[in-house]
Order: structure tokens, then sequence, then C-alpha cells
């Protein structure tokens, strides 16, 4: 971009560790992931698998990946949780410490018991090199928002982490979600992560912590779309919509998006809702949501070159504090 080469860094991209897929064989609730190792996509998600992985990250023009693992393990008690999730971050820090130019770990925390996922996240941000962790969209149906999870938020606060929220689908409405089209991901997704933000928002999260660095995937899901029917709320329904300290629309300026909204509109209304500052990439990587992922940024036509290398790289470098120029020099 105007003659430099720009570092481009993807936010939201997968990996499995096979040890933990063998731990939790036995358990029902890991099967989804349990199968990615099998498919298509099964080379690029088995963490051991690195030199695949840089291949396709080089074809796809990834330099950094901040590796995270989908939580799936939010069933498990307190012994199992901390078995799985110390294996995840200790496999994840060897493959970082294996190709630090190319890759930066977010941790595993066990959000399920509050405590010990505070405790997770300082360990693996303090000893272990990680910038952040990732987090589901709610805790086997506990909203994010729970008086419950605020340690773990001061934590976050506190260590400033990066904290990468994926969702996992919305179970309570699955039966709705049936037939074609795999609407228990393209529609559930999204909306589990709208409903996260929007209780997070409603319920004084980001009052009581607003110095939190969330990352919301898929664009924040339906959120940045109608944010405004929050707002107009507060008109039409005062006894439903109580005020906050400031309209929902200026909340939602708080977190932080990752590009994957598929088409060059979606990315045009995401920058002018929360601003280019905002958003960084994220390709979802091993899936091909968005295998052309740098292409969709440099292709959308409303964001000049500035807006753009923000996207790609001066934004997450920021936040997963990866300095830009000692790499470009390497």
């Amino acid at each position: 971009m105007g003659g430099r080469r720009v570092v481009t860094i993807d936010v939201h991209n997968h990996v499995l560790v096979p040890e933990v897929m063998e731990l939790v064989s036995s358990y029902k609730q890991a099967d989804g992931f349990r199968n990615q190792l099998t498919s298509a996509a099964g080379p690029n998600w088995n963490l051991h698998n690195a030199q695949a992985r840089l291949a396709r990250m080089d074809q796809e023009g990834l330099d950094i990946q901040a590796v995270s693992i989908n939580p799936f393990w939010y069933f498990a008690e307190r012994d199992l949780a901390r078995q799985i999730i110390q294996i995840q971050n200790e496999k994840i820090a060897e493959l970082c410490a294996s190709h630090p130019d190319r890759f930066v770990g977010l941790a595993s925390v066990a959000l399920q018991h509050p405590d010990m996922a505070a405790e997770q996240l300082e360990v693996a941000m303090k000893k272990m090199g990680m910038r952040g962790c990732a987090i589901g969209g709610s805790v086997e149906g506990e909203d994010l928002s729970s008086p419950r999870f605020q340690p773990f938020w001061a934590t976050a606060e506190q260590l400033g982490a990066f904290v990468f929220l994926h969702p996992q689908g919305s179970p309570e409405i699955a039966k709705r979600l049936q037939g074609n089209g795999w609407l228990t991901n393209v529609i559930g997704q999204p909306l589990e992560t709208t409903i996260a933000l929007t209780h997070m928002i409603q319920e004084g999260t980001l009052d009581r912590f607003p110095g939190l660095k969330l990352c919301a995937a898929h664009g924040g899901g339906y959120l940045p779309s109608y944010i405004g029917r929050s707002d107009a709320c507060l008109i039409a329904f005062p006894d439903n919509c109580k005020p906050l300290k400031k309209l929902p629309s200026e909340y939602i300026k708080q977190f932080y998006f990752d590009s994957l909204v598929v088409t060059n509109e979606g990315l045009r209304h995401l920058a002018a809702t929360v601003g280019v500052s905002q958003i960084v990439l994220g390709t979802d990587f091993p899936t091909y949501w968005n295998s052309h992922g740098v292409d969709h940024i440099l292709n959308t036509p409303t964001l000049s070159d500035a807006d753009k290398i923000a996207i790609l790289s001066s934004n997450a470098a920021k936040l997963l504090r990866i300095d830009l120029e000692s790499r470009k020099q390497s």
C-alpha cells in the first residue's frame, strides 16, 4: 500500500489439539470439534501441522495469525477443565515459540469456572506470552453479562487482554434452525453474538469495565446492522428500555469486530457504524468462509488506503502488542 509492504494480521482462525480431542473422546459435547480433524480442512485444524498451515497462509496473504481454539469445554468440571486448558495453552505456546514471526497465541480459559478462568488468563499472558484469550458467546446458556463473570472481566481489563468472542450457536432455538442451509451456523452463530453483545451493553458490563478489549467474530453478528432499534426503544418503550449512561449505539463503538461480513457492502456499513479503528482482519481459517479475506478488504472501494492498512495490520498490531517495524525489518 503506497509502496510499502503491509504486514497482515488475522485474528480469527482456529486450531485443534489432537491430544485434547483424545482426552475428551468419550464426551458427546466434543463430537463436532473432534470431527474437524478428519474434515477436508483437517490438516490445517491440527495444531501440529504447522507447515501445512503456513503454506496456506502464504497462499492467502496472511503474515501473522493470532491462534485460538473454539471453546467446547464449558461442560467440563474443574479437574477436567484444568487439564484441557493446560494442554491447549502449552501447545499453542509451543507453536508460537517455534514460529514467533508468524503466530501469536490467544489462550483457552475455563469460563464456566470464572475464578479459574481469571487465573488461567493471567498465567497465560504473564508466563506463556499469550496476548489474550478466546471465549464463547455464552457459557452453557448463561450470558456473559452475568455477575458471576465479573472477576474474569476485571482480570481481562487489568491485563489489557485481547478477548476474542466466537459464538457456538444458539441451541435454545435449534429446532427452528433445522433443514437446508446449515442454519444453526449461518443464522445461529451471528445471533448468539448479537445477544451476547447486547446484554453486555444493556446490563452495564461495559460501564463496569470500560477498558475491555473485546472483539466479536463475524462482524459482531447482527448488532451493527440494527443497533438503531436499541436506541429507538428508549423513546418507543421507555418502561422496557431503561436509559444507560449513553446510547447503545455509542457503546457499540467500545467493541472491536472482525472483517468477516462476506460482502463489500457489509464491510462498508460496519466501518460506517463502528469506525475503521474498531475493525480487524478475520478469516475463520481454516474454513473457507473468508479464504480471500485480504482481498475482501483491498477490494472494498469505500475504504481509503489508510483504512485498509488499519484493518489489515495496525489495529490488530496495537491490540495484540505486535511490533510491526521489527517484523518488517526481519
